[in-house]
Formats: C-alpha cells, sequence, structure tokens
C-alpha cells in the first residue's frame, strides 16, 4: 500500500497569472518562490508548498500533489499501482522543492504527483498580516464516494476519520482529522481547499485583512461539527472556494482516539462553536441543546448528526 504522509501543492489553471499572483501572495501571505509569464510556484513561510499556478482558459485544479516517505521506491508504487489498472510515470521537477515524483491520475480525475525527498522554500523576509502553516485539506465532489473512498484507503492509505451519512467523508494521511474530503454530487469537481493558520487571533486578523481587500466571507467564522475546526470560507477572483482554519482535530494516538485543542472549551472558540450548534439548528428545526446532543453522541460512537450534504456549515454545497 503506498503510504502517503501530507499534502503537498495543488496546480491551478487561471486566465489571469497575475491577479491569482496577487492573491495568494499579498492576502494570504504566501511567498513566490518561482515566476515565469506562464507559471508560479507558491509557499508558506514555513517553507511548504502549496500552490502552483499556470495560465489556462478557466479556472480548475488541474492536479494535486502529496509527499511520501523519503527514499521511497517509486517502481514498487508503480507496480501496485499497475495492479490496479492504474498507469503512471515518474517525472523531474514537478516543482522547486520536489525533483521527483510519480504521476498517475486517480479514480476522480485528477492528476497524483506524489513525491519523496523535498527542499523546503526560503522566506523572502517580507512582512505579511496572514501567514498560514501549510494547504490542510482538499475538498472535492465525487459522482460516487463509496468508490473513491475504497480508492484512497485501500491504494493511497488514507483513513476514515469520519462520515456524513453515506454521502461525505472525511480521510487523513496525517495527525490531522482530515486531508482530504469527498462529498456526492451530479457535478463532480473542487470544492474547497483550506490553508490551516496559527490559532483565532490569526483568524480573526484574517477575516478582517480579507474585508480590507473587499473580499467578503461566504460562511463563517464558526466551529465545524466534523473535525471540530474553528472555519470561515470566502471565494477568490477565479471564484475557487478558499478556507482558512485553526484548530482542528488531532490523531496522535490511533488507539486512543482524536483529541480536542482546550481552547474549544473557552473564549472566542467556543462562542464560534456556539454559531456553529446555532446555525445548524436554525437550519435543521431544532434546538442548539438537540443538535450539541448529537454532536456529543457522534463524537462517542453513535450516529452521525443526520443532514444532507448542503447543511450550510460550510462542508455542504
Amino acid at each position: 500500500m503506498i503510504d502517503i504522509r501530507r499534502a503537498g501543492h495543488a496546480t491551478f489553471t487561471t486566465p489571469d497569472l497575475d491577479r491569482q499572483i496577487a492573491y495568494y501572495a499579498d492576502v494570504l501571505g504566501l511567498i513566490v518562490t518561482e515566476r515565469d509569464k506562464d507559471r508560479a510556484f507558491l509557499a508558506t513561510r514555513t517553507g511548504l508548498e502549496a500552490i502552483a499556478l499556470e495560465k489556462g482558459d478557466r479556472p480548475e485544479m488541474t492536479r494535486l500533489s502529496f509527499q511520501v516517505a523519503p527514499e521511497t521506491d517509486f517502481k514498487a508504487f508503480a507496480k501496485e499501482l499497475a495492479g490496479h489498472g492504474i498507469k503512471s510515470e515518474e517525472r523531474n521537477g514537478i516543482s522547486p522543492g520536489a525533483a521527483r515524483a510519480l504521476v498517475f491520475t486517480d479514480l476522480k480525475g485528477t492528476v497524483i504527483e506524489l513525491y519523496s525527498d523535498y527542499v523546503f522554500a526560503k522566506d523572502d523576509g517580507k512582512a505579511s498580516v496572514l501567514t498560514p502553516l501549510k494547504l490542510g485539506h482538499i475538498a472535492h465532489r465525487v459522482s460516487d464516494v463509496q468508490k473513491t473512498v475504497k480508492f484512497y484507503t485501500e491504494v493511497l492509505g488514507f483513513r476514515v476519520s469520519d462520515w456524513r451519512t453515506d454521502t461525505f467523508a472525511f480521510l487523513r494521511c496525517s495527525v490531522d482529522h482530515h486531508t482530504v474530503n469527498f462529498v456526492i454530487d451530479p457535478a463532480p469537481g473542487l470544492h474547497h481547499i483550506a490553508f490551516e493558520v496559527k490559532d483565532w487571533g490569526e483568524m480573526h486578523r484574517a477575516n478582517d485583512w480579507l474585508g480590507k481587500h473587499d473580499i467578503r466571507l461566504v460562511w463563517g467564522p464558526g466551529r465545524h461539527i466534523i473535525g471540530h475546526n474553528v472555519a470561515a470560507y470566502h471565494r477568490n477572483s477565479d471564484d475557487i472556494r478558499v478556507e482558512l482554519f485553526c484548530e482542528m482535530d488531532q490523531m496522535k494516538d490511533e488507539a486512543l482516539g482524536f483529541f480536542r485543542s482546550p481552547a474549544v472549551a473557552s473564549g472566542p472558540a467556543a462562542a464560534a462553536e456556539g454559531l456553529a450548534e446555532g446555525y445548524a439548528a436554525q437550519l435543521l428545526g431544532v434546538s442548539a441543546r438537540t443538535v450539541r446532543s448529537r454532536a456529543i453522541r457522534r463524537s462517542r460512537g453513535a450516529a452521525v448528526l443526520n443532514s444532507a450534504p448542503g447543511n450550510g456549515d460550510g462542508h455542504g454545497q
């Protein structure tokens, strides 16, 4: 089984390269590590590549990279993929930080780039209001959730963290509650990408900063029931939905289960959780206490909150 360790970078085509570079660099605070007239790579100030941009006719996520263990045997991975009927090839120089990768297309049509050795990007020394830590997760609309989850778990080594009914799956490849999400939809495609920020204080600054750039939130800030991360969503000028989040559940020990941040119990984050409960209660036509009790039962291994994919908590449509 392929053992993926973390999300790498997502590649997008865009009809306006300069505008998207300005958004990711000047608004979100990423570093431009390499650029020419048709392409650019951007990384976080922690040195992790996060976004690649290429000129194209329309905005679209075309590729997604993941890091595997150093000194991985790509030939063994290629043989395993071939056993599932998937062709792959090795490519060099997929990004400034990844010299070699194994490339294939997954079941939902996304080009996947697996790389092992990585060279961290250097900070450019410029001041930034926002400093995202990493590209945290990528959510997709898919026509067959069960089949997609089967591929990502049995072939790529992801583990299922949560389901919402049988239509929305949350999978992890590291300690984070989820790195990829899959929701059923008759029109497959990208749902959103998400960047992790340090804490609620940075979330607050981020929302103010987005407002100063006339970028309005489409949901949040609030706390999700699944994953319990504080989150806020906006759309960039290419209409890509972008989430900023913090305080996601962590799986530090597979035998003991998920741990929640102490900040959940008090302070602004607790108020955000109340907002999420109130929002869900309004949409479901029940009391906030009912939403809270259902969430508690779910966290103890009982039923998941029974709602359709578009329940309005930012995880839906």
